[in-house]
């Protein structure tokens, strides 16, 4: 590997987290234009080749109608995701020891990691180091970060966070990139990931694996530092650079990061009892990853003519997304769901993107993007699926 040339970031001057919640492993890439359209956006990948993570889609900036919405999904669901927290957190201290670090998957994972970080010092005075780091479908893990890491702590004391897995694209990718990088740098980096919600079934460190609303999911940046997704390009990425992203400090008026995770961290002392039960609970339970939620995602792609499960995103989080950066074809939704879906059935009214009820959906809700509909399909690879 080429020499690292790369020097990690911290709030106030690069994200809205205080420098002792989470460092970035990210190369700072605010002054450079990378948004467009999603239709323009996903037309140019579609044409040239390119690989999504070499673009950026504008931010959606919700309604006031939406943020209400959002609100009260925080208020309802705040004690069930502390909860959840707390049950990760001490699975993630019995796995790597009190010299636990933290590295969250940028960005979904960085609201989860900060989370993490402070029930273990809410609960046993730990102050875990927490960095955040990129990965990007079909290019890998930033080695330029992990090689960071493995010069100041033993990688065998990392732990990978992330919100949830959907069907378990990331999980795959994380294992097979950590693997070629422990080879490639001589370290000993465990692909263990931790997440809240594995609704996929596909790791065996999770705080729960029921597909519910996490409500940092319902918002992009404002909820997760005022940071954009990563982006990867060869012209912007130079070799012994990390990957990079934005800091979109003109939303900063909406910013919503610290009272999320401060509204979460409220809980976590009545969450003590019921976080240690499910623990023990735990403990007589086989938690052997059966990737059941691939097969589910599978025979969804089949039965709605797709033929590509890159191009069914399943969970609500995973829905959620497709619904604010993506061009979705429909979504499907469980009977009977109820509030963890509200903001999905906003969204699509917004979009006006069909809904369909479906008995006995593996998922709360599932995402679909069709090829012969939009251009908006990216494969295995990170570039577009032509139907």
């Amino acid at each position: 590997m080429t020499g690292i040339h790369a020097t990690p970031l911290t709030g106030p001057g690069f994200g809205s987290y205080p420098p002792s919640e989470v460092t970035w492993l990210l190369s700072d890439l605010s002054h450079v234009d990378l948004e467009a359209p999603t239709e323009e956006r996903e037309e140019a990948i579609q044409c040239g080749g390119a690989h999504y993570a070499e673009s950026l889609p504008i931010e959606y900036q919700p309604s006031e109608q939406y943020q209400a919405l959002y609100q009260s999904s925080l208020a309802a669901s705040a004690s069930r995701v502390a909860h959840a927290v707390g049950v990760v957190t001490q699975q993630a201290l019995a796995a790597r020891g009190a010299g636990l670090v933290l590295v969250s998957l940028a960005r979904a994972g960085t609201p989860v990691g900060v989370l993490m970080r402070r029930y273990a010092k809410f609960r046993h005075g730990l102050d875990a180091p927490h960095y955040t780091m990129s990965i990007v479908r079909g290019r890998g893990i930033d080695t330029v970060a992990l090689a960071w890491l493995a010069k100041r702590h033993d990688s065998a004391r990392v732990m990978f966070v992330d919100g949830w897995t959907g069907k378990g694209a990331i999980t795959r990718e994380l294992a097979e990139a950590v693997t070629a990088a422990n080879r490639d740098l001589g370290t000993n980096f465990n692909p263990q990931l931790a997440v809240l919600a594995d609704t996929g079934h596909c790791t065996d460190l999770y705080g729960t694996r029921e597909d519910f609303l996490i409500p940092s999911a319902c918002l992009n940046s404002t909820v997760s530092g005022l940071v954009s997704r990563t982006v990867l390009s060869d012209e912007l990425i130079k070799p012994g650079m990390f990957h990079g992203a934005k800091f979109y400090q003109h939303l900063a008026p909406a910013d919503v990061s610290a009272v999320f995770i401060d509204t979460i961290a409220a809980h976590f002392a009545d969450a003590g009892p019921a976080v240690d039960a499910t623990l023990k609970e735990l403990a007589r339970t086989d938690r052997t990853p059966d990737w059941r939620g691939w097969a589910a995602v599978e025979k969804l792609s089949t039965d709605y003519g797709i033929n590509s499960v890159n191009l069914v995103k399943p969970g609500v989080g995973e829905t959620t997304r497709v619904m604010l950066r993506r061009v979705p074809w429909k979504v499907l939704v469980a009977t009977g769901a109820g509030a963890d879906v509200a903001h999905i059935r906003m969204l699509a009214e917004q979009r006006r993107v069909p809904i369909e009820e479906v008995d006995a959906l593996a998922y709360t809700a599932v995402g679909l993007i069709h090829p012969h509909f939009t251009s908006a399909a990216t494969g295995e690879d990170g570039k577009a699926v032509r139907g």
